[in-house]
């Protein structure tokens, strides 16, 4: 049992924060209020001076698959022998040895989604996983959690660079529609039973969305017009041109998870990459979250990510909802995380100062109510 005291606790439950204690038993959230006193035998964590968050989410990463400090070998996001690999498993690649999984913690990054890359129209499952642990089974929070598709350059390049389709954007909708006509008469008993269309049983029952890798405008728009056409849940990852088009995401519901934008604009779908972009669809209606895309921008750089967000209009709250519930609510966790409140999951990291200023640091980060991360300073 743990006891967090005098804290100024940053619940996400509301949109200011209070100055109160929080108990932790057995890995969850016990109670928030204050002046709490502390059980017998329980620790006490004074929180003095310090802030309290949840802690910190990146709904779409691809940390541990390709690894840092490595070799090619331990680079393999993408199976580019295939278009369509729908049943591959990010918990099948997940390596938590990946010294990345250190720097989340020292951030503050509690959970990640990860999966494959964007090589694939359809490239298989992602994963939510906590960031503390040996065995990747032990750290799954819900997998499958999405089915990732992919539009634009990259599947392009991959294949269409070696004769093969897709060679278009035309030809990467056409997979995509394929694959899932065949999964839909599959599940009306109109198709055989194949290993390879179980995989879509989740999607297909609403359970998971396809996780979309878009940029430009018009990919955003392929991918919702397919979701549409299927009856599919859909996330917008990237949504790098969302900002030309806020009016008709907020119209179609689906959320976006925006970036990476503290990286170069290294090919033409990513020519307008803004931090501009996550405040103006917030704005419009959207649920937004921020994303680092590990390893295209270091994950550590999260809250650094929010921050800039957050002065390109999206606003301090705004901002940290993107990382924190909103980031909890687009990847179905947030019965579990995303906020301080009774029953969550004890995920939590305590700051020194503001972790969207960059002069902040983290005091403890917390998983399921071990410290597992003590700042230089840390209590």
């Amino acid at each position: 049992m743990l006891l967090i005291k005098n804290g100024l606790l940053y619940t996400m439950e509301k949109d200011a924060p209070i100055q109160a204690d929080l108990l932790i038993n057995n890995g969850k959230i016990k109670s928030v209020g204050k002046g709490m006193q502390p059980p017998a035998n329980a620790e006490v964590f004074d929180a003095a001076g310090l802030n309290v968050y949840p802690g910190f989410i990146d709904a779409h990463s691809h940390i541990g698959i390709s690894e840092e400090k490595k070799t090619a070998q331990g680079d393999r996001c993408n199976e580019g022998t295939n278009p369509i690999t729908p049943c591959m498993r990010a918990i099948d690649a997940i390596n938590p040895m990946d010294s990345a999984f250190h720097n989340a913690l020292a951030a503050g990054i509690t959970g990640v989604m990860v999966g494959p890359g964007s090589s694939n129209p359809i490239g298989g499952q992602f994963a939510f996983i906590k960031t503390d642990g040996r065995r990747i089974d032990d750290m799954v929070v819900l997998s499958p959690a999405a089915i990732k598709v992919a539009f634009g350059e990259n599947p392009m390049n991959c294949y269409g660079i070696n004769g093969n389709i897709p060679s278009t954007r035309m030809g990467i909708a056409s997979l995509i529609r394929e694959e899932l006509d065949l999964a839909r008469q599959y599940f009306d008993g109109n198709n055989s039973g194949e290993f390879g269309m179980e995989c879509y049983r989740e999607l297909f029952e609403r359970k998971i969305p396809l996780k979309a890798h878009v940029h430009r405008a018009d990919d955003i728009f392929t991918a919702m017009r397919i979701a549409d056409e299927f009856g599919l849940d859909i996330t917008l990852d990237h949504c790098t041109e969302g900002h030309l088009i806020a009016e008709e995401i907020a119209a179609s519901g689906y959320p976006a998870i925006v970036g990476p934008s503290l990286a170069s604009r290294s090919k033409d779908e990513v020519s307008l990459s803004d931090f501009k972009t996550p405040g103006i669809l917030q704005k419009a209606g959207v649920r937004v979250a921020i994303t680092t895309d590990h390893p295209v921008s270091c994950i550590q750089y999260l809250p650094l990510c929010a921050g800039i967000a957050a002065k390109e209009g999206m606003g301090e709250y705004g901002a940290l909802r993107a990382i924190t519930i909103d980031a909890a609510r687009i990847c179905r966790v947030d019965h579990r995380l995303g906020s301080l409140k009774e029953g969550k999951d004890a995920d939590i990291v305590i700051y020194r100062g503001n972790p969207l200023e960059i002069a902040s640091s983290v005091a403890a980060t917390l998983i399921n109510g071990n410290i597992v991360w003590h700042g230089n300073n840390g209590r």
